[in-house]
């Protein structure tokens, strides 16, 4: 039989994977170092009692599917962190498109401003951006916060273009909102590649 420390590191290994985290993220859940993470897969040590019972409540497990041996198939985490933060993003960029064709029909049906009803999906980029940007802050790494900036950036940029080519016709000094918004990308990537963290 299988030492308890090999047999619990051995577990929290696999769990962890097959939930698609990183020790480093696990242990901020945890509210743990990532070299306790470390040393706990290891089988350095063992997690206490309370740590065990977060965990199984993390992967919706009990504590027993983690300190036993399974030879006759391995306990799965019912949750894979992955997809479940991929769907909430997509509800959430469907919410605000939901808003945005609620808007627009909100307009459309009102006579007076029917003409501009499709600017709500003008905007609605924009908006899609700025929720992009706060889940990718939360759950994302340097490159997707990088993404989720340009992406808010131009899409500003393409609201000015739109806006002032309505309301303000200057046909010949569009490409002017670019020009102003190249320097901003320059820093977004000199802010999240080019920085040192300390």
């Amino acid at each position: 039989m299988k030492d308890l420390k090999d047999i619990i590191a051995h577990n929290l290994v696999r769990l962890r994977q097959q939930a698609g985290l990183t020790q480093l993220k696990l242990a901020e859940k945890l509210n743990y170092s990532d070299k306790a993470v470390s040393k706990w897969e290891r089988g350095e040590s063992i997690p206490d009692l309370r740590v065990l019972i977060q965990l199984a409540e993390l992967y919706n497990i009990k504590v027993d599917d983690i300190i036993t041996e399974h030879p006759e198939g391995e306990v799965k985490p019912k949750i894979n962190l992955r997809k479940q933060r991929i769907l909430i993003v997509l509800l959430s960029v469907g919410l605000v498109w939901f808003i945005a064709t609620g808007v627009f029909a909100a307009l459309y049906f009102w006579r007076v401003t029917e003409q501009y009803a499709w600017l709500s999906y003008i905007i609605a980029p924009f908006a899609s951006a700025v929720v992009l940007t706060v889940f990718s802050g939360i759950w994302g790494s340097k490159l997707t916060n990088a993404i989720t900036c340009t992406l808010i950036l131009w899409s500003v940029v393409a609201v000015f273009h739109v806006f002032f080519a309505v309301f303000a016709p200057v046909a010949d000094k569009w490409w002017l909102f670019y020009v102003v918004a190249a320097p901003f990308q320059v820093l977004i990537i000199f802010w999240f590649f080019f920085r040192k963290v300390k």
